[in-house]
């Protein structure tokens, strides 16, 4: 439910009746050749297709569209305001192990997996900006 109080009149109640779903993410890359590598790599082991130049649709319909950072930006740093990472769920700790396993063998550095409550399985990869994006495989470990 979603509140709307409108001035100089009464509180009215809106109530959204449509569920929203991931569209697309626009990413700002400060080498845009390195991290359009890095994805291509990344994105193409998880089943998104390469759409045009940077543009990458997913199995489920939604865009990752990489794009290049203007020269004055800042880094991305993790623990700032904004955005701290992408997790994405794969069906069970061994996808998430295959993903691994599979980046690795196109030559990119890949993390160790994490456990989380002693079995939650997850893999934290780093772009060449440093966004973090997270393979997992189980999602009530944040409800």
């Amino acid at each position: 439910m979603m509140r709307l109080v409108e001035k100089g009149q009464a509180e009215r109640i809106v109530i959204v009746t449509t569920r929203a779903l991931m569209d697309h993410i626009v990413l700002l890359a400060g080498d845009i050749a390195a991290s359009a590598a890095w994805y291509d790599a990344f994105l193409g082991i998880l089943g998104f297709r390469k759409t045009r130049a940077h543009v990458y649709l997913s199995p489920d319909d939604w865009v990752v569209d990489l794009r290049a950072a203007s020269d004055s930006a800042e880094p991305y740093g993790r623990y700032n305001a904004g955005l701290n990472h992408i997790g994405l769920r794969v069906e069970d700790a061994d996808a998430v192990l295959a993903v691994r396993d599979a980046f690795a063998a196109k030559g990119f550095e890949v993390p160790e997996p994490e456990v989380f409550e002693g079995k939650v399985i997850a893999v934290f990869f780093t772009d060449p900006d440093g966004m973090c994006w997270e393979i997992g495989h189980e999602i009530s470990a944040l409800l």
